[in-house]
């Protein structure tokens, strides 16, 4: 006998309605950079109208801050997965910045740059963007803490911390516009060297 057919609750097309619009967001802030990015393409790429846009987010500020919201904690999610499989020792923490570089420097710095460079002259969306670029720092020091230890200071943790963010961050705006790729690399592995000596690893 069939097993009749389960049909999603309302809360769970609510989700999926969500979760499709945000995608859609994340897609042409990609491919189209913000400036190109309109509503009207998004809810196109998200197959829904304009009225179910409006019912989950009432501005473009709150659709594009949240899409980068729900990137960068989808990525946080694997990130923190991945902790559990890396190596004890000084390798934890090469291994660690690795995995840092790849989930911050693809799909989520592209997005989050295209937002930053818009947030300059747009009030609403740089209101909306800072409570979100601090929950990811606050999520990234969380990673840091397990790559490097309870032993370390914490003062020091976070200056690590930051100047880390900040120098993937260039990199990937490097990347982005053509730099070359051998010298980010030898750069990165250089400055895994300098953590590592840095907090005592």
């Amino acid at each position: 006998m069939a097993s009749p057919v389960r049909h999603r609750t309302q809360a769970e097309r609510s989700e999926r309605t969500r979760e499709l619009l945000l995608d859609a967001t994340i897609s042409c802030l990609v491919e189209l950079g913000y400036a190109r990015t309109t509503v009207h393409e998004i809810c196109r790429r998200a197959g829904l109208s304009r009225g179910a846009q409006q019912h989950h987010f009432t501005t473009k500020a709150e659709l594009m801050t949240s899409a980068l919201e729900h990137l960068f904690r989808r990525l946080g999610e694997e990130i923190m997965t991945a902790t559990a499989n890396l190596p004890p020792g000084p390798e934890r923490l090469d291994e660690g910045i690795g995995l840092l570089w790849r989930a911050y420097s693809g799909t989520l710095s592209t997005a989050a740059v295209e937002l930053w460079v818009a947030a300059r002259t747009d009030a609403e969306l740089r209101r909306s963007l800072l409570p979100v670029d601090r929950e990811l720092g606050h999520l990234t020091l969380e990673f840091y803490r397990r790559i490097a230890g309870p032993s370390v200071d914490e003062a020091r943790l976070q200056t690590m911390l930051l100047l880390t963010v900040n120098l993937i961050r260039g990199l990937a705006l490097d990347a982005m516009i053509g730099g070359d790729s051998a010298r980010r690399t030898a750069l990165l592995a250089e400055w895994k060297t300098l953590v590592a000596a840095g907090i005592g690893m």
